[in-house]
């Protein structure tokens, strides 16, 4: 039986929406639990949640990476799974494993894909550089689609959310990311080492930040209501407009990504002419709007501003400007000064 209060909020999006902003930052809140110091890191992840993106975290070693991935999976609720990216790792080890029974059979069981069926949530691809492309292909599809296809049958993920993380420093026995597996993610988070004296004081000597698994044990589980969090996704794209002036910035944004010397835009050491590949595509603009959309909705507004574009706009579009071989090597320092000189040349309204 449908409770009247839910066919209430159905009925009035807007309802939907103030009912479940308070549990937006009840959400961000656990995640800070656990996680010290990354307070923009957190909000990004936040924004992918409610935006019903995947993410995908970029920083070095001990930052935290895997850490705040956990705990927004805990926090979100539903069933969890998690692989571990190796150089041997195959499509099939993500669907099925063979094992022998008590009996000494030899037997097939589902895998880390497959065994929580519609109930899961969260997939966590840990070090995703370390799988070959193959993995990466069949990653492909179910981003995308929410599905896959095994032992005859198809299997439908509707709530599914895919979070990697991404060593930047390990370069032995890695692959790099295909442009368009990394067009699927919505968000490219950075994850920086903390800097403030305090945070580092607390990380280096506080006993709880020493033991993850502890430190998780404090995240509230399931804080949010995983099976709602299409609807809601839905009602905050609908609900949170954008006016035709702010329309038109986003589109300058866009041919600047694309064609930066249209734009009077300089970097140094780097021929524009002939510095991209390829710019953001459709796909990924929608999900630039998506992000900030739920970014307004976070600061409880119901209509764009350019500041709700230029917050999320580095982790949407960074990683979708593809450099020419020539200067790829170099991406970790042009990519991000780009993206800088982007927002600061085109006018916002």
């Amino acid at each position: 039986m449908i409770d009247q209060n839910d066919i209430a909020l159905m009925n009035h999006p807007e309802n939907l929406l103030a009912d479940h902003w308070p549990k937006a930052l009840a959400f961000e809140e656990q995640i800070k639990t656990a996680i010290v110091g990354q307070d923009q890191a957190v909000r990004l992840m936040t924004i992918t949640v409610f935006a019903r993106g995947h993410a995908l975290l970029e920083g070095g070693v001990g930052v935290g990476k895997t850490t705040l991935l956990r705990a927004a999976a805990r926090a979100i609720g539903g069933e969890y799974e998690r692989i571990e990216g190796t150089i041997d790792l195959m499509p099939s080890d993500l669907i099925y494993y063979t094992h022998l029974d008590e009996a000494g059979k030899p037997g097939v069981s589902p895998g880390p894909l497959l065994r929580k069926g519609e109930k899961l949530s969260t997939f966590f691809f840990n070090e995703i550089n370390r799988a070959r492309p193959q993995v990466h292909s069949l990653l492909l599809r179910v981003m995308a689609e929410r599905s896959a296809t095994a032992f005859n049958r198809e299997y439908a993920f509707p709530h599914l959310q895919v979070f990697a993380d991404r060593n930047r420093v390990e370069k032995e026995e890695t692959f790099e990311l295909p442009a368009a597996a990394r067009d699927r993610f919505m968000l490219e988070i950075p994850v920086a080492p903390p800097t403030a004296p305090e945070v580092l004081d607390m990380l280096a000597f506080e006993p709880r930040f020493h033991d993850p698994d502890r430190l998780l044990a404090h995240v509230a589980p399931g804080t949010l209501d995983f099976e709602g969090l299409n609807d809601l996704a839905a009602a905050i794209q609908a609900q949170v407009s954008a006016s035709p002036v702010l329309r038109a910035y986003v589109r300058d944004l866009w041919r600047a990504s694309i064609e930066p010397d249209v734009f009077g835009i300089r970097l140094r050491d780097a021929d524009l002419g002939e510095l991209i590949e390829a710019g953001p595509s459709p796909r990924g603009m929608s999900h630039l709007i998506r992000a900030a959309r739920v970014r307004a909705w976070l600061e409880q507004r119901d209509h764009l501003r350019p500041e709700d574009v230029q917050a999320v706009f580095p982790a949407a579009m960074g990683h979708r400007i593809f450099l020419k071989p020539v200067y790829e090597y170099r991406r970790a320092e042009l990519v991000p000064e780009l993206v800088e000189r982007i927002l600061r040349s085109v006018a916002a309204p």
